[in-house]
């Protein structure tokens, strides 16, 4: 059978920054960008040489501002890439140049070895080894292909139960145990790479997240011999396995004795199956379960740029943020509020149905309710914790403030839309600081601020959408009251909708807008 590694998929929290470090400070090759299998608001990137070479490729499924993992047993812990040996010097400097901080060159099993962290804290180690291949060696803008990263040296895992760890690589997936040190039993594939299993008995164990490494996925030659695997697995009662054809190739999870997920994956049909061989990365795909309404998922998904390529900055605000820019703008920008239990990107394609050409920014609260993002404390269905609304208000006005500032947003270009709790964060917001949101849909909204002051809202246009059978839109009217007598433009609509919002939300606000200007 085939052996060696056919790519390694880790998960991170900044598309961005991701591709600032494995595209732009280590010189990979973007060679995929598809959308997630599993999860349709996932971003799958893969990074590798000139070719998209199995062997070269390590992956990363981006879950954009998600809560980090913990690295341990039961999980690989490195990801090494193999250099030149004489190539050490330029990495160093390179790394210094970047402001990466590394350590080393230390000896690993014979061979010179750099070990630096990726922007999640993931060990990245650059070992000076001429043991592999050298399929398609990719030169970036400032790496000569002479130092350029030629492929994946290897892995760490870490597990408590070592021999078995051992034995399954061994058994399974093509590695033969070619060397020891202290704790760590060193495995090769016939390809040249490695796998270092490593004792890790008395480690706390391992839990997914941002800045972890998803899984190893092993080479297999064909679907048969994946599927051949497959039997062998089940015949040793080796625990659930699960196949999938995702495109570009077929392949097979399992977890081993000690708790790691692994993967066989086919070598071909590879990445050109549905892209130009030299315009590999360039054009992002979606799996065929997607391809129904590709604008709802393509809005969700992190947006970011290459090195070189025009991008926006992040800024540091008090809440977490997304962005969207379609590819044909015009001066509109939504800022969008969820529910209760949503987040920063579920209001999006809701934005893009408005206006497909307006940028759209969701937001996310930050109280927390059972794990669930919500704007402000809740005390039973219909009260909620008054200083904690003004609290949040306050800074979401601070954040509105410094959007306008670091991203250059236009006041009255700018139209704030909430559903539920973010509709009552907005009105609280406009209540507690006049002005300092002009334009704003509130879409089944109450009366969540007790004793409001009296605001000046002359200026301030809104609409205002309740749901006939919403059962909170007995607590509107009060709201209603106080929008009316604050001598803002203010016009509510009653939609025969119970409290989910959907096209007859956008059948009144589409007008709503073009008759006020925005």
């Amino acid at each position: 059978m085939t052996s060696g590694i056919h790519h390694i998929t880790l998960i991170a929290r900044k598309v961005q920054a991701n591709v600032d470090f494995y595209a732009g400070f280590l010189g990979l090759h973007l060679v995929k960008r598809t959308g997630g299998y599993e999860d349709p608001n996932q971003l799958h990137l893969f990074y590798g040489d000139a070719s998209g070479t199995p062997g070269s490729l390590v992956s990363f499924l981006i879950w954009e501002d998600g809560s980090p993992g913990r690295v341990g047993h039961g999980q690989p812990s490195e990801i090494a890439f193999a250099i030149p040996a004489e190539s050490i010097g330029f990495w160093l400097t390179r790394a210094l140049q970047f402001n990466i901080q590394t350590t080393g060159p230390a000896q690993e099993f014979g061979e010179p070895v750099l070990r630096l962290k990726d922007p999640d804290g993931v060990i990245v180690k650059l070992v000076g080894t001429n043991a592999l291949a050298e399929p398609a060696p990719w030169a970036s803008r400032d790496i000569p292909e002479t130092d350029s990263i030629r492929r994946l040296r290897g892995a760490t895992v870490l597990t408590e139960k070592p021999k078995d760890t051992a034995h399954f690589l061994q058994s399974h997936f093509g590695y033969s145990e070619t060397a020891a040190a202290d704790t760590i039993r060193r495995l090769t594939s016939s390809s040249g790479d490695v796998i270092d299993v490593r004792d890790a008995t008395g480690f706390w164990s391992s839990a997914p997240g941002t800045g972890t490494i998803d899984h190893i996925a092993f080479r297999a030659l064909d679907e048969a011999t994946v599927l051949a695997v497959r039997a062998d697995l089940q015949q040793e009662h080796a625990g659930p396995t699960n196949a999938h054809d995702r495109k570009y190739f077929f392949s097979l999870y399992v977890r081993e004795p000690g708790g790691s997920l692994y993967e066989l994956a086919t070598d071909g049909p590879g990445f050109a199956i549905d892209e130009a061989a030299d315009a590999l990365g360039s054009k992002l795909f979606l799996p065929p379960h997607l391809a129904a309404d590709p604008a709802a998922t393509l809005v969700k998904l992190p947006q970011f740029a290459l090195p070189g390529e025009p991008r926006l900055t992040q800024r540091d605000l008090p809440f977490i943020h997304r962005f969207y820019h379609p590819e044909k703008m015009n001066g509109r920008t939504f800022v969008l509020l969820h529910g209760s239990g949503g987040n920063e990107t579920d209001m999006l394609p809701f934005g893009h149905q408005i206006d497909p050409h307006a940028t759209l920014m969701g937001v996310r609260g930050r109280s927390n309710e059972e794990g669930f993002p919500r704007w402000f404390r809740r005390l039973s269905e219909t009260t909620f914790d008054q200083k904690d609304i003004r609290s949040e208000a306050d800074a979401f006005a601070a954040f509105v403030e410094g959007a306008r500032d670091g991203y250059g947003l236009d006041p009255d270009e700018t139209v704030f839309v909430g559903y539920s709790n973010g509709a009552n964060m907005l009105a609280a917001v406009m209540l507690l600081h006049p002005g300092i949101v002009r334009n704003v849909v509130l879409m089944r909204a109450m009366a969540a601020l007790e004793n409001p002051p009296k605001a000046d809202l002359a200026g301030t246009k809104i609409l205002m959408l309740t749901g006939k059978e919403d059962p909170y839109g007995k607590h509107a009217p009060k709201l209603k009251t106080e929008l009316r007598e604050s001598g803002a433009s203010f016009e509510a609509v009653d939609l025969d909708i119970g409290h989910g919002i959907g096209p007859e939300d956008v059948a009144v606000i589409r007008p709503w807008l073009t008759e006020n200007g925005l």
